[in-house]
């Protein structure tokens, strides 16, 4: 469900994560909270790190440095985000990276994306 049908108060993404290298640890300027359905993943926020299965929930506050691994094959998970921000940014990550290309090469385009959103990754503001 995106913002749009909510009045920009939240919004609800079904996310099925394969087992993969972690996103670099990041901050975002919104709350969000995840809900595991199936599979298992290892949240870290801050210093500390949850072991997540079915059932297991945990909060995202904003501006929390963050990341998951998923440790199963893959692992399905609702994120509930607590504005619009999350599919705006996604959105325009999307619209933004070019396709087929290595990480170095796309670095560019993803430093000027989260230029444009409440976004940083490990720690450090990406400006904006």
């Amino acid at each position: 469900m995106d913002s749009g049908h909510t009045d920009d108060s939240y919004e609800i993404f079904e996310v099925d994560a394969p087992r993969d290298d972690p996103t670099p640890l990041h901050r975002t300027g919104w709350a969000k909270t995840y809900y595991v359905l199936q599979g298992r993943m290892l949240v870290q926020v801050d210093d500390e790190r949850f072991d997540l299965g079915p059932g297991s929930v945990i909060a995202i506050p904003p501006g929390a440095l963050h990341t998951f691994t998923v440790l199963t094959p893959t692992a399905k998970f609702l994120v509930f985000s607590m504005t619009g921000a999350m599919g705006r940014f996604q959105a325009d990550l999307d619209a933004s990276m070019p396709r087929g290309r290595p990480l170095g090469e796309t670095m560019p385009a993803i430093e000027e994306v989260l230029s444009r959103h409440d976004v940083s990754i490990d720690g450090a503001k990406v400006s904006q």
